[in-house]
């Protein structure tokens, strides 16, 4: 596994492991099987509500604590102060973990307007030594521009949908110029079409890959961490089997054409969107 440093030098791995819809006992046996096939960092959220799940996950492998990536999220109705003091606080418990070692803003929720006081509560919980590097997700230039502005302090990480049909290129420039990490979500687009891309597959016959090891290895090339999630051990070490070929730059320009300006999978924009 290849790694990133962060720009606060926290190092987490260039792939990650999503954890969303992973939850009780067998999401629990699925993030230990991902921990033994070489995963080292785990992405979940308070909304995922298997906080619990990931923390008895990280207990039950044989991978030491101190080896493992682990981000949680902050839920929109807690983006008040104080209460995102105490949900941060409420997550360690639930995970019955001693700190994270990324916290994040799940979503901007721009309407409600408390996404910067929640960045206050996030950089302070950082000073309590709950939090080790502290970002955001899907937050556009225009709120990472605020947090500066206000608070003095820039997110080391910006999560955001990322996949062959919607390649934010100019957010990732955006982010790059800040050192900010572009990491993405739904990086394989949810298994849509996306997987059957005649063009992309062509690719994937050339080096022996499939489809997804492409559009992973993709968007390693373009300086972004994906973090894909896959129950069967075939799909968990495929994912990460990715560092043993490159794109050419002729088939990086193929796969980012496909990017479309309506490129959501759900139209989720970060301007209107609101996640409670």
């Amino acid at each position: 596994m290849e790694t990133y440093q962060l720009r606060d030098g926290l190092i987490i791995p260039k792939v990650g492991f999503g954890t969303y819809k992973l939850n009780g006992l067998g999401g629990v046996n699925t993030m230990v099987q991902a921990l033994s096939n070489g995963y080292r960092l785990l992405d979940s959220a308070f909304n995922y509500e298997n906080e619990g799940a990931v923390g008895e996950a990280i207990r039950r492998s044989e991978v030491p604590r101190s080896e493992i990536i682990v981000t949680s999220k902050l839920p929109g109705r807690h983006q008040t102060h104080d209460a995102a003091i105490q949900t941060i606080q409420e997550s360690l418990l639930r995970a019955g973990l001693d700190y994270y070692d990324l916290y994040l803003i799940h979503w901007p929720n721009p309407l409600e307007d408390h996404y910067v006081e929640a960045w206050q509560a996030l950089i302070e919980a950082q000073k309590f030594g709950l939090i080790r590097s502290i970002g955001v997700c899907n937050f556009l230039p225009e709120h990472l521009d605020r947090l500066e502005k206000e608070t003095g302090v820039l997110p080391v990480i910006n999560q955001v949908e990322l996949h062959p049909h919607f390649n934010q290129a100019e957010q990732r420039a955006y982010n790059q110029s800040k050192g900010i990490l572009t990491q993405d979500w739904s990086p394989l687009g949810r298994a849509s079409e996306i997987l059957n891309n005649p063009i992309i597959s062509e690719i994937a016959e050339k080096y022996a890959k499939n489809v997804g090891q492409v559009i992973l290895r993709w968007e390693v090339q373009l300086g972004t961490a994906p973090i894909p999630k896959a129950s069967s051990k075939v799909r968990q070490l495929g994912n990460i089997d990715i560092f043993d070929f490159a794109l050419t730059e002729a088939e990086m320009e193929k796969i980012n054409q496909l990017s479309k300006p309506d490129g959501r999978l759900k139209n989720q924009d970060p301007s209107t969107y609101q996640e409670f």
